[in-house]
């Protein structure tokens, strides 16, 4: 066997983390871990990678047990890992990057990087696994999913034979999705053991060999794609059944809410990432965007919400233009789940229940007068973190004290609890597990029956394709096309994030035919 662990058990202040897990990853193996938020999964691969010391248990490596201290000793053992959040420096080179910290050198005096013996591997490494990238290229121009291809040669470079990949199709393309699984399984066939951490129940069962579930730190199970279904994981994760389709009767648009005209918006660099974008949502409908991260999605919802000021267009909300301040746009009924919670949706330094009436504590019942009334807010955070899950011992807990779905909950539970004429919800799923996807897209569903207009903002596709009335796809700051859900495929509406018009469309466009044409070709 490649990697064994033994009896892993990790604790905190307050909460055991990682409860006697014991798991085996045979090589050339690809190994699905699953579980719900706060399950364990991170911790478990923190201690894995050396970021954390188990307070209990064995790490086996080969059969014979090792002792991380750092990160360090994991890479010299051979474990390598992708995060999430891709740990690359934007301005220098794929070369570059990868030597970064394992430099070569060159020369008399051995002072000169020796990037072409650098260079010479990276292709070699790109060849033998399909990575294709360009060794010369800088990381900034290239898109996110070769940036991926980067960050695995990276692990590859340093002769990693054990890969621990954290949630890595969250910001691809259905068509990169398909490519990243290719090198998976070239990867498989060196050899190579993989870790693949995922909250997408299809993925796991697609190319996985075996999969784990944790729930509540504790392993509740291994078992293979062939023994399993979708159902049986999804029970097993959340410890009850839950429903894997959206239910929803057909929409009954009403009066237009949301109008965006025009917009144009920079970023904190200058540079247009919204260009020139029309946009229309009608009370009684949910129009979901669809497109790969870093499109202009980010700065279109900022500056709905008034987190960013435009620089053209107009943005109306029930007819009235939009004053580009967070507390007008709140006061205008709009209710905002941000795609970056510690960011815009919270303050971890505060309480669950200061966080719950963030944008509501100066109004009755939470204030009378100047004064707070700290019982009417304990009452509200009670029911709210009961209604919601927010796994917590108690309401007056801080918010940097929870993983990171359940302070996404905290933020759902505060802006689904008003009732609101615009809901703009940004990734609202994110890092949340199947249970509790399944309740927040069973609200969002609910606003919309209520006669909110909802805008619902995410990259990805299962999530954009249950919940939509509307499809919109953006891709370089515009809106591209407009599709009906019902209609549309993934392929379709993967080539179009992509920049890819399918050839059913542009036949259609080009013979002078109605715009937002929807074939199935593609």
């Amino acid at each position: 066997m490649r990697l064994e662990l033994r009896g892993i058990t990790k604790r905190f202040p307050g909460v055991i983390a990682n409860r006697d897990i014991n798991l085996v990853v045979e090589p050339g193996e690809i190994h699905a871990l699953l579980g719900e938020n706060g399950a364990g999964k991170t911790t478990l691969m923190n201690v894995l990678f050396g970021l954390y010391k188990p307070d209990e248990g064995e790490i086996l490596i080969d059969g014979k047990s090792v002792s991380f201290h750092d990160p360090g000793d994991a890479i010299a053992a051979g474990i390598g890992m992708v995060h999430q959040h891709f740990m690359l420096v934007p301005v220098f080179t794929v070369t570059e990057n990868v030597m970064l910290g394992v430099e070569s050198v060159r020369g008399p005096l051995g002072q000169q990087l020796d990037r072409p013996a650098a260079r010479r591997r990276i292709i070699e490494i790109s060849e033998a696994h399909n990575l294709r990238v360009d060794p010369d290229a800088r990381v900034e121009d290239l898109p996110v999913g070769v940036r991926q291809r980067v960050e695995i040669i990276k692990t590859l470079y340093r002769r990693s034979d054990l890969l621990v990949l954290d949630e890595p199709t969250s910001v691809l393309t259905p068509q990169e999705d398909e490519e990243l699984f290719e090198i998976m399984r070239s990867l498989k066939a060196s050899g190579t053991s993989i870790v693949f951490i995922t909250h997408k129940l299809n993925e796991a069962m697609g190319i996985a060999d075996r999969i784990t579930v944790l729930r509540a730190g504790r392993v509740i199970g291994t078992t293979t794609p062939e023994e399993a279904s979708l159902e049986k994981l999804a029970e097993m994760m959340v410890g009850r059944r839950v429903s894997l389709v959206v239910e929803k009767k057909p929409a009954k648009p009403g009066a237009t809410v949301l109008e965006v005209d025009d917009l144009v918006v920079r970023d904190d660099r200058g540079h247009v990432t919204v260009d020139g974008l029309d946009l229309q949502v009608r009370a009684g409908e949910i129009v979901a965007i669809a497109g790969v991260q870093g499109n202009g999605q980010t700065e279109l919802v900022e500056a709905i919400t008034g987190l960013r000021q435009p620089v053209g267009g107009t943005i109306r909300i029930q007819g009235k233009p939009v004053r580009h301040a967070p507390r007008a746009v709140l006061e205008a009924g709009v209710a905002h789940v941000p795609e970056d919670r510690l960011e815009d949706g919270c303050v971890p330094a505060f309480t669950i229940a200061e966080n719950l009436v963030l944008n509501t504590y100066y109004r009755k019942p939470f204030a009378n007068g100047p004064q707070l009334d700290r019982d009417a807010i304990e009452r509200e955070a009670t029911r709210l973190v009961q209604d919601f899950d927010i796994r917590t011992p108690s309401a007056f807990n801080p918010v940097s004290n929870l993983s990171g779905g359940n302070q996404q909950k905290v933020i759902v539970a505060r802006e689904f609890s008003r009732p609101v004429h615009l809901l703009v919800a940004a990734q609202p799923t994110r890092g949340l597990d199947v249970g509790s996807i399944e309740y927040i897209h069973r609200r969002i569903v609910g606003k919309r029956d209520e006669g909110a207009a909802v805008l619902v903002v995410s990259t990805e596709l299962d999530e954009v394709f249950a919940l939509a009335d509307r499809l919109a796809v953006m891709y370089q700051g515009k809106i591209v096309d407009v599709l009906d859900p019902a209609q549309a495929t993934t392929q379709q509406v993967g080539l179009l994030m992509g920049g890819s018009r399918p050839v059913g469309i542009v036949e259609a466009e080009a013979a002078g035919g109605l715009t937002h044409v929807v074939t199935s070709g593609g």
